[in-house]
């Protein structure tokens, strides 16, 4: 089974990309912080790259912004290509199926909307570590 489940921010502004074929895709990466610290103290994240295709790419597009924290469902793909330099790239990526929107930033402002999400799902987060708001994240 190729199934799996993050909760994480995003770490810039995502981007609706027009295909042939009328097809739309956008991509992202969410920044997931780790559940332990290292021996500095510090958590560190992973930065995991997610793929959207169709009407829920647009409504990523339209709905978040850098730094909302969103759930995805989906599964893991792998892929390579050649690039420019004649070097054979792989990525490994999640091609995203569902969303989840647990907070929001505006268009406007730095402001988080409120959460779109039912009081009894935020409930059931609440022994995930959730990563916390970064003035900069890193664009990935």
């Amino acid at each position: 089974m190729n199934q799996v489940g993050l909760v994480g921010r995003l770490t810039k502004d995502p981007m609706l990309r027009h295909l042939s074929g009328n097809r739309v895709q956008t991509h992202f990466s969410l920044a997931i912080n780790r559940n332990f610290k290292n021996s500095r103290g510090e958590v560190n994240a992973d930065f995991i790259l997610c793929t959207v295709w169709g009407r829920l790419a647009e409504h990523i597009v339209k709905c978040c912004r850098k730094g909302s924290l969103i759930g995805v469902n989906g599964r893991i793909q792998s892929r390579s290509f050649v690039n420019e330099e004649s070097t054979k790239i792989f990525i490994t990526e999640v091609v995203v199926e569902d969303v989840r929107f647990y907070q929001l930033k505006s268009r406007d402002s730095e402001e988080a909307i409120a959460s779109v999400q039912p009081p009894d799902e935020l409930e059931s987060l609440k022994d995930f570590v959730l990563p916390e708001e970064e003035a900069k994240l890193p664009v990935v």
